[in-house]
């Protein structure tokens, strides 16, 4: 099979490799397309080898079940599905009380292994899976549903952690419109009464943002804080979900969240908020106001990003790219290029 696979830092090759052999608790999935994330450019620009052999890369994975292990029930030829991305061990206390992103066994990392980040992924046309790790998705179209995996899985799990000060009345501030941020708005506009304000640096991503339902956009410049302290009557937005994680969209962040509000991190940008012990007051960290770094999601966030999906709430914008392609469309995602989504279709 053909496979995309990074063989050195900075170095992805599309090579002849063998399909993959599964194990009494595998499938065996045919890809019908593979998601481009953020993380993927991480691991590209990764500056040494990150196992001895190639690596597959990919971790947005939909398909249809080409082969089930001997141990598999319920699981069927044909069955069209999308890949949970979080593979946990399913048994300790964290996975059993429905919190799999944090599994035990993955140590204070908290990441359990992740195709495309360890075992090989999806950027092929087929790959090993556990059973454990496929959620079914009916009719909906491969392009659609391999970046729920990933941009609605993280971003339904970012939301889900803040509903508690999301109520009616309330405002979200989504920073980055990238691949998460569009679809968290979405999720917002879904789930929530929240007012939503988009904040992007570049005006095509805004204007991305209100054609899946932002209630406003603002340009992230040094007026950014300010006009949205003025749009909430000077008390700031009860949720931030920040999607880039720069030091300059942290600073936002902290000098916009609202006492009691929710800062959630989410994009993988280094970025430091600064967040002293200090009285709170000015733009500084207000009193009752929580930060959370938040990692992938659950599988019930998962499913429950289907459905959305499935009743015509969530649309990913997607740029479709064929595998032999992969190393331009990540090229044009890194200079920021992409609108919503690039996926790949082997």
């Amino acid at each position: 099979m053909k496979a995309l696979q990074l063989t050195g830092p900075e170095t992805l090759e599309l090579r002849d490799v063998p399909v993959p052999e599964i194990g009494p608790n595998d499938l065996l999935l045919r890809v019908g397309a593979a998601g481009i994330c953020h993380s993927d450019l991480h691991v590209l620009h990764v500056p040494f080898r990150m196992r001895d052999e190639p690596l597959t890369m990919g971790h947005e994975i939909a398909g249809t079940i080409e082969a089930a292990g001997a141990d598999v029930a319920g699981r069927t030829e044909g069955e069209r599905g999308i890949v949970y991305l979080c593979w946990s061990c399913g048994i300790c206390r964290e996975c059993v009380s429905g919190n799999e992103n944090v599994c035990l066994a993955a140590g204070r990392t908290a990441m359990p292994p992740c195709p495309g980040l360890g075992p090989d992924g999806g950027m092929a046309e087929y790959v090993r899976i556990p059973a454990s790790s496929f959620v079914p998705i009916g009719d909906l179209d491969f392009l659609q549903a391999a970046p729920i995996a990933d941009a609605a899985l993280t971003s339904y799990h970012a939301i889900e952690g803040a509903r508690a000060v999301l109520r009616p009345g309330s405002t979200a501030v989504v920073i980055g419109i990238g691949g998460l941020g569009h679809v968290a708005v979405q999720i917002l506009r879904a789930t929530t009464a929240a007012t939503v304000i988009a904040v992007d640096i570049a005006e095509d991503k805004l204007a991305l943002a209100a054609d899946v339902g932002a209630d406003a956009g603002l340009l992230a410049d040094a007026g950014a804080a300010a006009a949205i302290l003025d749009r909430t009557g000077g008390r700031g937005a009860e949720a931030v979900f920040d999607f880039v994680g720069i030091d300059s969209t942290a600073t936002l962040a902290v000098e916009s969240v609202a006492p009691n509000g929710a800062y959630r991190m989410v994009g993988l940008g280094g970025g430091a908020p600064e967040i002293t012990s200090g009285p709170a007051g000015g733009p500084g960290w207000p009193w009752g106001a929580t930060v959370r770094k938040s990692y992938g999601g659950t599988r019930s966030d998962l499913i429950n990003s289907v459905e959305l999906a499935k009743a015509g709430k969530l649309r990913v914008e997607v740029e479709r790219f064929d595998l032999a392609d992969g190393r331009a469309a990540l090229d044009r995602l890194d200079r920021g290029l992409i609108r919503g989504r690039a996926v790949l279709v082997p």
